[in-house]
């Protein structure tokens, strides 16, 4: 089995952190994480920093990012500014970049991690609910990229990073509002690295599968699946760790990716290819939920 690197479930920085990349990889770069302040995001941000890179971490909850950035900064030893801002709406990210720019005078890296997801059947979701989350996994994807994109990469070059999931990939029962907007993302990553590529700009996505100790996976029944056995079926015969996927995306980030674009990396431990997509267990998981409501 695959050994995972040192993580902890909750949102509070490593007690112990095994480079595997030189510490001075991201040196005096500058990263804009969405969503940084939990979960996988404040796990890159924290990896990123820990490389040497200064950071923004924007979301909408600025009070959870101030403390966020605290520890982010005491463990690290780096500068990390939060910032309030929402990925739905333009001009609050025109406004968190300028603030950026002004505090650093430059912008490197832009990791699209804000997301929303939820279990729901198809035909109980309601438009209102599909139309939000590709609102902000999709769209504000995109208007993230292109605020960055005009304000600062268009002449200066840079790395974009999207996180996607392997959902839309054989179809996922209850995900249909968060498959459609993530295999939207995975498009969008093909066309803006080509658009975006002769201005220097490398545009690419890692697809996350169950990562324990974030918010989807306890939303998304891996508890569940872990005590089921489920996770028996995946390759690496576990979750994957925050860790891991920053490790990943701290590998396109870099220079050590400087020749890729266009890419989805899938860092799942091989489940999409193996996988069940267990209707009934799914379905049951969403029905015995709804009952408690």
């Amino acid at each position: 089995m695959a050994e995972a690197p040192e993580d902890v479930h909750t949102d509070e920085c490593l007690s112990t952190y095994t480079h595997i990349y030189s510490q001075d990889l991201l040196k005096d770069q500058v990263a804009f994480i969405t969503g940084g302040g939990s979960g996988i995001g404040f796990r890159i941000t924290e990896v990123l920093m820990r490389h040497g890179c200064d950071t923004v971490i924007a979301s909408r909850n600025l009070e959870k990012l101030t403390e966020a950035a605290k520890k982010l900064t005491s463990a690290t030893g780096r500068h990390c500014l939060p910032l309030q801002m929402d990925v739905r709406q333009p001009d609050t990210i025109s406004t968190a970049v300028d603030e950026m720019l002004k505090e650093f005078g430059r912008v490197d890296i832009l990791i699209n991690n804000a997301a929303g997801n939820f279990l729901c059947p198809a035909a109980a979701l309601s438009f209102n609910a599909f139309k939000t989350v590709l609102e902000i996994d999709t769209m504000g994807t995109f208007n993230t990229s292109k605020v960055v994109y005009e304000k600062w990469f268009k002449d200066h070059g840079g790395s974009i990073v999207n996180i996607s999931a392997t959902l839309g990939y054989k179809g996922q029962a209850l995900q249909v509002h968060a498959g459609s907007a993530k295999a939207a993302n995975d498009a969008m990553t093909r066309h803006l690295a080509v658009e975006w590529g002769p201005s220097g700009v490398r545009v690419n996505t890692v697809a996350p599968g169950p990562i324990s100790g974030t918010e989807g996976y306890r939303r998304l029944g891996g508890s569940h699946a872990e005590s089921a056995g489920i996770f028996r079926t995946i390759p690496l015969q576990r979750a994957g760790n925050k860790t891991e996927m920053a490790h990943t995306v701290l590998f396109l980030a870099s220079r050590a990716a400087s020749y890729v674009t266009g890419a989805t990396v899938v860092a799942d431990g091989g489940a999409w290819l193996t996988s069940a997509n267990d209707v009934e267990r799914l379905l049951g998981i969403h029905s015995s939920r709804s009952a408690k409501l």
